[in-house]
């Protein structure tokens, strides 16, 4: 048992030891693995951290390498980025150069142009307007307007350049453009093209568009828009003032010719560049808005109103117009349908009546004279208050300065009925001459104005005979042949060079005077049908288009078979006129023709007169063509046994029809006196050798004492027209005897007292039932005659009417025909401790509504031979109260008041300047002021007050005016010498 144990104790240390060992085996076996392991494990650790480096290596080297890559591109396009942009920057500068090169090409090449286009009488001919879309705003509160024009134009020859007229516009350049449509066989859409330069050139009134390229041949749009001013200056679009419900309110009216549409629009402003217009305005609600054509549509817009106009037949933009105001009107319809009317200030409606029926029915002799019917749908006639004419011929639309449109039965002379006939119908005349054919250029202004003068003279005489009309236009001839007789005329028939000058020439009344006096001298030769035949053809020819002086010529020689053209053309294109000389010798009439001159001097010209006579009878006549210096006539080809020159008068120019004076030797003056005492000549005539002598007297080839003669041998004259031509020449006398020799001043005006009185008292100073409507003109003349030479009767008589009126605007003892005789009457009384009358004719003045009676007050104001109230009264002219357009009519100044009127004139020229300086009545401020003078001395002073001022427009008028100093001066001495 106990080796039992030990074997077991063996066995179990062996076990023991044997599990010892196998743990010891087994750790030594974990031991040798978990090293094995860990070295596998490190291994696998160093591998993967080698790897891990390797890659990492890799990785660094791959990004070195696409770093290296990526810089050596990056440093490539860096280089190649320098490369274009140095390539860029050297095409860029070789384009700037190249387009600074051409700009400055193209700025030489349009400042050359535009030194060639400046001072041009006429636009270029590149582009012809053939219709305006016109558009306009005008805002009569602040007097401003905004407005746009499409112009439709035809390209017509190669140009890069657009030339139009435009003066005191703001052109909005950022909203110009030409368009140019797509032909037909292209896809394109329309070119628009926008100009590369614009310019206004304010002293040719012009805007020049540069383009960039030459401008498509045919049809485009040419589209401005631009602001101006509603100006006060009474031409282009302007502010006229009116009166309503005691407040002052604007009105915006237009006056475009002779060339001032270009101050309301963007356009080619020239008579030969006729076009259509569409007009639309944008205007207040309440206000009036008219314009040439029909309304075709109304649109409102809150407190305003978009007016839109019939589009017009082709027509000039000088006759464009617009009026935009608050009016009544009447209307009326002529046998054709045609809608007349006459638009007056609120309230004045019924004063428009007579000038209506007056433009119905010389619409209708018109149309029937000329053969052809008006051409429009409606002709509206208008008076304004500030207007700086009788009246403009816009087609359509007819505006009249108010005192020449309106007429009031009650208020209105007999002189003021007539103006109306006359003004009326000349401006409808121009309708067809001037309107329908109108002329090429204002060279042929002449035309249409004396043709519209002598047609007025027409219509009146054949709508109202009772008026005697013909009879008064000797009173134009005569101005005419006053004009003509100074050596500073001109042709009637000017060439003009450039738009400034054209003023010049449209305020020069040689246009219409002498213009209409050598019509009526051609149709009188011509014969009345042969003259209207012809004329209704030239208009049908000229429909809508453009004639020339000669185009008229050519169709009155066609129908006449007369030298029309070499006849007329010594009338119309070389100033002056002849005085025809005759006497007698072995009963022959000799006969000289030489150029007349109110100087004296001698002129060179010669004519082809058409000479009209008759001898003791005016059964006993002949006519023929003086066409040489001189010429003989034996009496034996007059077919009359009573053609004896011996006994018998020979009176040359029968009724005054030819523009030329004559001049008769002694024996035949003496009888030509003795047919005037017994009536044996008609009022025409008898005219006609009192006007004829009063010049030779001027001119210092007959004497004083002769005319004196002359005139004594009117005594019992009791014609209108005698009559009133023989006061007017007294006037001038009476101031010519003052200066030459005031001792004889009573004794002249007692002579003229004498040789007005007799037919004064026949007159009487009340209308009589059943006179005359020359009677009714005389009355007034003849006592304004007798209050000027002092007549005291006349002074008391007038004055007592006057207090009447005063007392009751509607006395009859104050009639409309006398009030100007009243008033004048009453100023030859007024003096500084005496101003009832001045005073009370200013009240006068202010309380009447009607435009003819502030012209009788405005016209008599300077009557007084007091200085200090003469100056009052020129002052009152420039004053706020009176219409700017009538303040010329209160610069008849007396005899006593000449030297104060010219230190006032001086004094104010500045302001006159600077109002009036801008039409043709500034020149009636020099030429009323500065003609009556006569002596050389003031001429010098006149001349060197003058001498610094630049008014290019008054250059022909100062330079007449002062012409008429000198032959005033020269007849002073001519009277002191005998």
């Amino acid at each position: 048992m106990k080796f039992t144990s030990k074997e077991n104790e063996r066995k179990q240390r062996r076990r023991e030891e044997e599990n010892a060992r196998r743990i010891r085996e087994e750790e030594n076996a974990r031991r040798i693995k978990e090293g094995e392991e860990n070295a596998r494990r490190i291994r696998e650790e160093e591998e993967n951290a080698r790897r891990i480096r390797e890659e990492e290596n890799a990785r660094r080297i791959r990004e070195e390498e696409e770093n290296e890559r990526r810089r050596r591109e990056e440093e490539d396009e860096r280089r190649r980025r320098e490369e274009e942009d140095a390539r860029r920057r050297e095409e860029e500068d070789a384009r700037r150069r190249r387009e600074e090169e051409d700009a400055k090409k193209k700025f030489e090449s349009h400042k050359k142009r535009m030194e060639q286009l400046k001072g041009q009488p006429r636009l270029p001919k590149f582009s012809v307007p053939k219709r305006y879309d016109i558009w306009l705003k005008p805002d009569l509160s602040t007097c401003k307007f905004d407005g746009s024009v499409a112009i439709e134009l035809n390209i017509i020859a190669d140009t890069s350049f657009i030339v139009l007229n435009a003066v005191e516009l703001s052109i909005d350049t950022t909203f110009i453009s030409f368009t140019h449509p797509a032909t037909a066989n292209s896809s394109n859409s329309n070119q628009v093209l926008k100009p590369l330069y614009v310019d206004v050139v304010e002293e040719d009134e012009i805007l020049v568009l540069d383009f960039a390229d030459t401008l498509p041949i045919g049809i485009g749009l040419l589209t401005i828009a631009f602001k101006g001013i509603l100006n006060g200056k009474m031409k282009g679009f302007y502010t006229s003032t009116y009166e309503h419900n005691g407040e002052e309110k604007n009105m915006a009216v237009t006056q475009f010719e002779p060339a001032n549409a270009r101050r309301c629009f963007p356009c080619w402003d020239e008579p030969a560049c006729k076009a259509m217009f569409k007009i639309t305005l944008v205007v207040p609600l309440q206000l009036v808005a008219l314009s040439n054509m029909p309304i075709i549509e109304e649109k409102v817009d809150g407190d305003l109103k978009t007016v839109s106009y019939q589009e017009s037949p082709i027509m000039s933009t000088y006759l464009v117009a617009i009026v935009v105001g608050l009016f009544d009107y009447v209307e009326h319809l002529t046998s054709d349908g045609i809608k007349v009317r006459v638009y007056c200030q609120v309230g004045k409606v019924n004063q428009g009546k007579f000038a209506l029926d007056v433009a119905v029915r010389t619409l209708e002799f018109y149309k029937e004279y000329f053969a052809v019917p008006y051409f429009l749908p409606k002709l509206d006639m208008v008076a304004i208050p500030n207007f700086a004419f009788g009246a403009m011929e816009n087609y359509g639309l007819v505006t009249f300065c108010e005192r020449n449109l309106i007429y009031d039965n009650q208020h209105s002379a007999a002189a003021n009925k007539q103006r109306v006939v006359i003004v009326v119908a000349q401006e409808l005349a121009h309708q067809w001459f001037g309107n329908l054919v109108t002329m090429e250029w204002w060279t042929h202004l002449w035309l249409n104005e004396g043709f519209a003068t002598w047609v007025s003279y027409l219509a009146a005489n054949h709508l109202f005979p009772e008026l005697e009309v013909w009879t008064q236009f000797l009173n134009d001839c005569t101005e005419g042949l006053r004009l003509d007789g100074l050596a500073e005329s001109h042709p009637i028939e000017v060439e003009t060079n450039h738009a400034r000058e054209i003023d010049e020439i449209f305020f020069d009344a040689m246009r219409d005077k002498k213009g209409a006096s050598v019509i009526r001298m051609l149709q009188s030769y011509l014969g009345a049908e042969c003259f209207q035949r012809s004329l209704a053809s030239y208009i049908k020819k000229f429909t809508c288009s453009n004639a020339k002086t000669e185009d008229l010529w050519f169709a009155l020689e066609e129908g006449s078979g007369e030298p029309v053209n070499q006849l007329m053309n010594s009338w119309t294109k070389q100033k002056g006129y002849p005085v025809v000389s005759v006497k007698v010798k072995d009963q022959k009439l000799v006969f000289e023709q030489s150029q007349f001159l109110a100087s004296g001097s001698l002129g060179d010209g010669q004519w082809i007169v058409p000479i009209t006579l008759c001898c003791g009878s005016y059964d006993v006549h002949k006519n023929f063509l003086l066409q040489t210096k001189s010429e003989t006539l034996d009496m034996k080809e007059l077919p009359s046994d009573r053609s004896n020159l011996a006994t018998s008068w020979v009176k040359l120019n029968v009724n005054q029809t030819g523009f030329y004076r004559v001049k008769y030797d002694e024996d035949l003056a003496a009888k030509l006196r003795y047919a005037i005492e017994n009536k044996y000549l008609s009022a025409t005539d008898r005219f006609g050798i009192l006007d004829d002598s009063f010049a030779l007297c001027m001119a210092c080839q007959k004497s004083l004492n002769s005319l004196l003669t002359l005139m004594g041998a009117y005594s019992g004259e009791h014609e209108y027209t005698v009559l009133s031509n023989l006061i007017n020449i007294s006037y001038k006398v009476e101031r010519i005897a003052a200066d030459a020799n005031p001792e004889l001043l009573e004794c002249i005006q007692q002579f003229f007292i004498t040789l007005f009185l007799r037919s004064a008292m026949k007159l009487g100073w009340e209308p009589k039932k059943g006179e005359s409507h020359l009677d009714a003109l005389l009355r007034g003349e003849v006592w304004t005659a007798l209050a000027v030479f002092g007549y005291d009767p006349a002074l008391k008589e007038a004055s007592r009417r006057f207090h009447a009126f005063l007392d009751d605007r509607n006395t009859p003892l104050l009639h409309p025909d006398i009030r100007k005789a009243a008033y004048v009457a009453v100023m030859r009384r007024v003096s500084s401790s005496n101003r009832f009358g001045f005073e009370n004719l200013l009240r006068v003045y202010r309380e009447t509504d009607l435009s003819q009676e502030k012209t009788h007050v405005l016209s008599s104001l300077a009557s007084s031979p007091d200085p200090s109230i003469i100056l009052e009264a020129l002052n009152f002219l420039l004053s706020s109260e009176v219409c700017t357009q009538d303040a010329v009519l209160g610069l008849a100044v007396s005899r006593e008041g000449r030297e104060t009127a010219w230190t006032w004139l001086k004094d104010n020229w500045e302001h006159i300047s600077k109002t009036w300086g801008s039409g043709y009545l500034i020149t009636r401020f020099v030429s009323s002021i500065v003609s009556p003078f006569a002596s050389f001395e003031k001429a010098n002073e006149i001349e060197e007050f003058f001498a610094n001022q630049t008014e290019f427009k008054i250059v022909r008028t100062l330079k007449q005016s002062i012409e008429q100093v000198h032959i005033n001066a020269n007849w002073v001495q001519s009277v002191q010498n005998e």
